[in-house]
């Protein structure tokens, strides 16, 4: 076993435990007195910027200034390793949540800080739990001010950007805000999918234009879905075939 492996197991995996443990226990008892979730947000950023450390990430955010930090955005991006959702939440400041499988918020102290902190599990399978789902979404934006981070792929690839779910443009256009293509490299260099070995290693998150849902309604879904899929594939560094939308 080489040194980097014996680092990971040994030191730094210890540590994004602990790590977790402290940080979501401290949101889990702000969230009793914070009913907002604006302290569990902050507390999940620092958490977020303390694990890129101790994973020896070496982050470069691009394109922070096309974002107004006061608006509501649904945040589109490439899923590619378990660094990805730390990565975002440690480089763009504003109060958001974000949809994981539900595995996710079955771990201890995990989970039970993204329950507390409102972040929504994504059910699979079901076609009307998802549609629910997806107007929880749309109301968390409209009623509370906030935004919401969503991977459309469904879960991490080890090779080619999948083809994306509609959920994020459903969202996007039901809640009138605009979606932000997000692409994000180098994650899959410090952890790999089906990997427990930590590498450090620079990662570059680009943050695209915000796209524009005024005017549109549910039946543009589709093609703003492949709008935004060319345009994070773009920013993660990578291109795709483009479908012809489905008519809906």
């Amino acid at each position: 076993m080489s040194f980097g492996h014996l680092r990971s197991l040994l030191i730094t995996q210890p540590l994004i435990v602990l790590l977790t443990i402290v940080y979501a226990s401290a949101s889990i008892v702000m969230t009793f007195f914070d009913p907002s979730g604006r302290v569990p947000g902050q507390l999940a950023r620092a958490w977020a910027r303390a694990l890129l450390r101790v994973c020896g990430v070496r982050l470069t955010v691009l394109g922070l200034e096309k974002l107004d930090l006061r608006a509501s955005y649904v945040f589109v991006a490439n899923h590619r390793s378990y660094i990805d959702t730390p990565v975002v939440l440690a480089s763009i400041p504003v109060e958001f949540r974000f949809f994981a499988k539900k595995g996710l918020f079955l771990i201890p102290f995990l989970g039970n800080h993204l329950k507390r902190a409102g972040h929504v599990p994504v059910p699979r399978g079901d076609a009307r739990a998802s549609l629910k789902t997806m107007a929880l979404g749309a109301r968390l934006i409209q009623e509370r001010k906030i935004s919401v981070l969503l991977f459309p792929e469904g879960g991490r690839t080890g090779g080619d950007m999948r083809e994306f779910k509609e959920g994020a443009a459903y969202i996007a256009i039901k809640a009138g805000v605009p979606a932000v293509p997000l692409g994000i490299q180098g994650t899959r260099n410090v952890l790999a999918k089906g990997s427990s070995y930590i590498r450090p290693g620079p990662v570059t998150l680009h943050i695209g234009d915000p796209v524009p849902t005024s005017g549109l309604t549910l039946h543009d879904r589709s093609r703003l879905n492949h709008q935004l899929r060319s345009k994070v594939a773009e920013l993660a560094g990578g291109t795709v075939e483009m479908e012809t939308p489905r008519a809906v």
